[in-house]
């Protein structure tokens, strides 16, 4: 299953991301799955704003665990019977991504009065160190995914996917490589508005959290944080559409020539990441 799936149904909180140091978050296996991006480079949180953020962070894991995570379990197992069944169809995958969107939605919706209370207590400072990461930020991504010519990123970008559907179906045979790279062709300069877009969302996260104390603050960081698709430039919009239906393509057409172990693999694989959650000791109470 291609990162980007999975980390989209599996989102947690962007909470969670607000701090580098923070041991609450351990309450999740597999953080790296069902975080789909990360604020944790950017922003660290000491002192007694570090107790407020922990225990902000345990209602919010509490809840999540409590009732998202339920949810999460019937989306795996609907996907699971889209394997099952061969019916890993356009249609519905368009229908599992619209599930996870809303879940990502309402997650969103329910961390950021804390995000707002959060960044609003920053210090100048604080504020400051977090732009000057932005920018690192952008010319480290521009230096990985820009520099190398458009034929070397289309070739890592295929090498990038073959080894994330390596660990989901086993290794690839030669028909599926190419309709990978195929796939990745098709996808051309995508790295550009892909990281354009990024830029332009954490300049404007950047100027909102200047005007922390202003009136319309939270107004603007919910935008921010949860109708992020608002934000969006033209060009990153069209680009957006057009990859996610490259993306479920490649995935219809790899399933369709997926081996009998590869999916039985990949229904392993779902099976052992719902087994990650079912553990959870939260759920576990919830479910008594």
């Amino acid at each position: 299953m291609p990162r980007w799936l999975t980390r989209t149904a599996m989102f947690i909180a962007l909470l969670l991301t607000l701090t580098a140091c923070s041991r609450v978050g351990l309450a999740y296996r597999n953080l790296d799955l069902i975080i789909p991006w990360t604020l944790n480079d950017y922003l660290e949180i000491n002192g007694e704003k570090k107790d407020w953020f922990n225990e902000r962070l345990k209602e919010h894991l509490s809840w999540h665990c409590t009732t998202q995570l339920p949810g999460y379990l019937d989306w795996l197992d609907r996907l699971k019977t889209m394997v099952q069944t061969d019916q890993v169809t356009d249609e519905a995958l368009q229908q599992r991504t619209r599930e996870a969107k809303a879940a990502i939605a309402e997650t969103a919706r329910e961390i950021t009065p804390s995000a707002i209370e959060l960044l609003q207590g920053l210090s100048d400072d604080q504020v400051d160190d977090m732009d000057a990461a932005f920018v690192k930020d952008q010319r480290k991504r521009q230096q990985q995914y820009l520099k190398p010519t458009l034929q070397e990123q289309i070739q890592e970008r295929s090498e990038r996917m073959v080894k994330r559907l390596d660990d989901w179906l086993g290794p690839l045979n030669d028909a599926q490589r190419q309709r990978v790279m195929a796939w990745s062709t098709a996808l051309g300069d995508q790295n550009q508005q892909w990281i354009a877009n990024r830029a332009h969302w954490q300049n404007q996260f950047s100027e909102a959290v200047a005007q922390r104390h202003s009136p319309d603050f939270p107004k603007r960081i919910e935008q921010l944080l949860v109708n992020r698709e608002s934000l969006w430039t033209p060009a990153y919009r069209e680009a957006f559409s057009k990859t996610e239906a490259q993306a479920r393509s490649l995935l219809v057409d790899l399933m369709a020539e997926s081996t009998p172990a590869q999916r039985e693999r990949l229904l392993k694989k779902i099976d052992g990441v719902k087994k990650d959650f079912t553990d959870l000791k939260c759920l576990k109470a919830a479910q008594s």
